[in-house]
């Protein structure tokens, strides 16, 4: 009898702490996902890429930019959808393939060791249709050679009727023509670097809310970057700066810090996300030094 309450006991006190032990064990899980594993050439495809992230987790997320022997045509913003559990980040994008054969998607890293599956895909021409007729090449057109000495002798009327237009237009524009009014030269346009400069001092300087404070960090980054470069970012979402960005050839290590950074914003401002004050200031830091090295290219 005491052996079987003991037994009991143990049990009761098992089961009452299984789900801490199991919250506390997990982890995130990726995932990508694709509507068709065959394709025809210049065909798009939907390419879909998840991660849950537990509470007890970092939030991070993909950054795709190139994929072999695929082009992407379009990409959503990130989906942000918050759970019982932590916070589930998706995004979609529409791409396709102009080089016929067998390829395969690699893996998608987040962090570490943790990685999407691979997707194989197949890339083909549209298959010949043995039932439909076939078309006997035309045999050669005889030319007339009399409607053929007459074309060349009209050939002259064509240029002749272009000059004598021409020539009216001339003679309407030298009656028209007024004396041009005295323009004062613009005054040059102020320095995209020297204003970046003064509103991260400024920024620095201001007590704002996590939201207010991403949100003018990025949009600073973001005029800069338009004002030098002409890399219109003002509307875009944060991966098609990214993939633009990616043409600067910023060194890896920095613009791994500013995709981070960029991203961060994006959390904060959508995903409820609580920044620490030393991603406040590892943030401002790497807009400051992006917009620098941007500032010393050719």
């Amino acid at each position: 009898m005491i052996k079987r309450i003991s037994y009991t006991t143990i049990f009761l006190f098992l089961s009452a702490f299984y789900p801490i032990i199991s919250y506390g064990q997990a982890k995130t899980t990726v995932r990508a996902t694709v509507d068709r594993s065959k394709i025809l050439i210049g065909e798009p495809i939907q390419l879909r890429v998840e991660a849950d992230i537990p509470e007890s987790q970092p939030i991070s997320f993909f950054v795709i930019d190139t994929i072999p022997h695929f082009e992407f045509l379009s990409s959503e913003p990130i989906d942000t959808a918050n759970t019982s559990t932590g916070t589930v980040l998706s995004q979609s994008y529409r791409i396709t393939s102009f080089d016929s054969g067998h390829w395969v998607i690699p893996s998608f890293v987040l962090y570490g060791k943790l990685g999407t599956d691979t997707l194989p895909i197949d890339v083909g021409y549209t298959p010949f249709d043995t039932a439909r007729p076939y078309h006997d090449i035309k045999d050669i057109i005889e030319v007339n050679p009399a409607e053929e000495k007459k074309k060349k002798d009209n050939q002259w009327i064509y240029p002749a009727l272009a000059a004598a237009v021409l020539l009216v237009i001339i003679l309407i524009l030298a009656l028209r023509r007024k004396k041009k009014p005295v323009v004062k030269p613009a005054e040059p346009p102020p320095d995209p670097f020297k204003v970046a400069m003064e509103k991260l001092q400024k920024l620095k300087g201001q007590k704002v809310d996590a939201k207010d404070y991403y949100s003018r960090l990025v949009d600073i980054f973001r005029q800069y970057v338009l004002d030098k470069k002409g890399i219109h970012s003002l509307q875009q979402t944060t991966d098609d700066l990214v993939v633009q960005l990616r043409e600067l050839k910023i060194p890896n290590t920095l613009f791994e810090r500013l995709a981070q950074a960029l991203r961060i914003s994006d959390f904060t401002k959508f995903a409820k996300y609580v920044p620490s004050a030393g991603d406040d200031r590892n943030s401002y830091d790497t807009i400051k030094e992006s917009i620098e090295f941007i500032q010393q290219m050719p």
